[in-house]
């Protein structure tokens, strides 16, 4: 694509409104062309089939196929299309799913006009880009790898989130500060929490808080 062409652009989000609202938006970028969208992931691989593009804005949960597998397939039949995915959700495992399909961006949906116009260019230049919350979440998950196993270990089966979580509890935090400080949503939370509970056998916050001390997982 030469510096002349306008970025095409694709925008695929299963909430009509949200649709229309990017849709009008990237309408009032300079140097960029909506070429069409979509509810779903499986719309969106039937309107590229048919209509030339090289961005697709990406949502992930959606209904008929999510935006992760849509990624996959679209990077599968059309590699000259790269994905930048548009979500709410900022946790760990969605921008692992969504890197791994292939994704070379990702935004969360708190991104303003002037954020989302950068990040097109950028991908349209072939460049990754992440805004503040995903790359931070990416440069904890770099320091967690390169802690010793004693400092980062999970017992009782507990993955790295749910560590994370416990650890959280342990200093009184609710569930909703805790989605707020791991930019995750608080249902989202509630589910690290009851694999948690379940796991280490705890009926209540408080077990959990003794269990996180005797494991040395609590901050003195």
């Amino acid at each position: 694509m030469s510096g002349t062409e306008p970025i095409r652009v694709v925008v695929v989000d299963d909430q009509q409104i949200v649709r229309e609202g990017l849709v009008a938006l990237l309408g009032l970028l300079d140097g960029v062309e909506v070429a069409g969208s979509a509810g779903d992931g499986e719309a969106a691989l039937s309107l590229l089939a048919r209509t030339p593009a090289d961005i697709v804005l990406m949502d992930l949960r959606m209904p008929v196929l999510d935006g992760v597998e849509a990624t996959r397939r679209i990077i599968r039949r059309h590699p000259g299309v790269a994905v930048l995915v548009l979500t709410t959700y900022a946790d760990d495992d969605s921008i692992a799913a969504a890197l791994r399909a292939g994704a070379r961006g990702y935004l969360t949906k708190d991104a303003g006009r002037a954020e989302i116009a950068a990040a097109l260019r950028s991908t349209a230049a072939g460049q990754s880009t992440f805004d503040a919350a995903v790359s931070r979440r990416l440069v904890m998950a770099m320091l967690r790898a390169e802690q010793p196993d004693a400092e980062w270990r999970n017992p009782d089966g507990l993955t790295p989130r749910e560590v994370e979580v416990l650890r959280l509890i342990a200093k009184g935090l609710s569930n909703a500060r805790i989605a707020a400080s791991l930019f995750i949503g608080e249902t989202t939370v509630k589910t690290h929490v009851n694999n948690v509970f379940t796991k280490i056998g705890a009926r209540s916050r408080a077990d959990a808080v003794r269990y996180a001390h005797r494991q040395g997982l609590a901050e003195d």
